[in-house]
């Protein structure tokens, strides 16, 4: 048995740690994953040969390098993760539940503010709901199930990134009259669902290893929503719709990214 150390430099949230887990799950010679999302490592206890990790790793372009390995002898109870289904369908359920909400209610009220950032904000939350979904719908099925469910979430968070994308550049040409103040008050209970999200992870970093979030305040949906909080002080001091549509646009991009992940997993 081999432990191997990997350094997965996009790999700042749960969410990309599932796209890991995914790309992992059915190797029967990886007998355990530890994750520590501060220092973006991956540990690995296996026996097989690194590369072949590694090798799983790439299509998700999350930045995946080989550190080390070193010969391994670990303790029987060590292998034993000591999952309890119900709890972790549980919480995979409040975890889609607070998403899937705060998604409708972020689009609902960012086209009513005319706010991009808004709206793009909530294809953020639509794609964590996608993984929390694709995970709920795998527990007890064929990895082959998963792979479709995570294709078909792929596809649909591409086509309206995309469809964010044209829109915010639709809205530079032709302008956009954002409420600020609206931006404000939306992005903050959007900020408010993200962190109860991450805390219900947090709690379960004890006995749920794939379930843990080390450093909550790290991760791309709280930048996110920090971000479309200050675009919405600049659009209230400044008069100008040029705040908004710049984080629109960011924000477009990085569900875009993890749309393109979830396709390059799935095949």
């Amino acid at each position: 048995m081999q432990k191997s150390l990997f350094h997965i430099s996009k790999m700042d949230c749960p969410s990309e740690e599932k796209l890991v887990r995914m790309a992992l799950e059915g190797n029967t010679n990886i007998k355990k994953l530890d994750f520590d999302l501060q220092e973006r490592m991956l540990s690995v206890i296996h026996s097989t040969e690194p590369s072949n990790i590694l090798a799983a790793l790439k299509p998700l372009n999350f930045g995946a390098e080989f550190k080390h390995t070193s010969e391994y002898d670990p303790a029987p109870e060590e292998l034993e993760e000591n999952i309890d289904p119900v709890k972790e369908a549980n919480v995979l359920k409040a975890l889609l539940a607070i998403n899937g909400i705060m998604f409708v209610l972020e689009l609902f009220f960012g086209l009513l503010a005319e706010s991009m950032g808004l709206i793009s904000d909530s294809l953020d939350m639509l794609a964590d709901a996608a993984v929390y979904g694709v995970s709920l719908y795998a527990v007890g099925k064929a990895i082959s199930m998963k792979k479709k469910a995570a294709t078909l979430s792929g596809y649909l968070q591409m086509l309206l990134a995309f469809g964010v994308l044209v829109e915010t550049m639709r809205r530079f040409y032709f302008g956009s009259e954002p409420e600020g103040l609206f931006m404000i008050g939306v992005a903050t209970v959007a900020l408010i669902a993200n962190i109860s999200c991450l805390f219900l992870l947090f709690k379960h970093k004890g006995g749920e290893v794939h379930m843990k979030a080390s450093w909550i305040f790290s991760t791309n949906d709280v930048i996110a929503n920090i971000g479309v909080i200050l675009a919405g002080l600049a659009v209230y001091f400044f008069q100008s719709p040029y705040p908004d549509l710049i984080i629109g646009t960011i924000v477009g991009f990085v569900v875009l990214r993890g749309a393109v992940s979830i396709l390059r997993l799935a095949r």
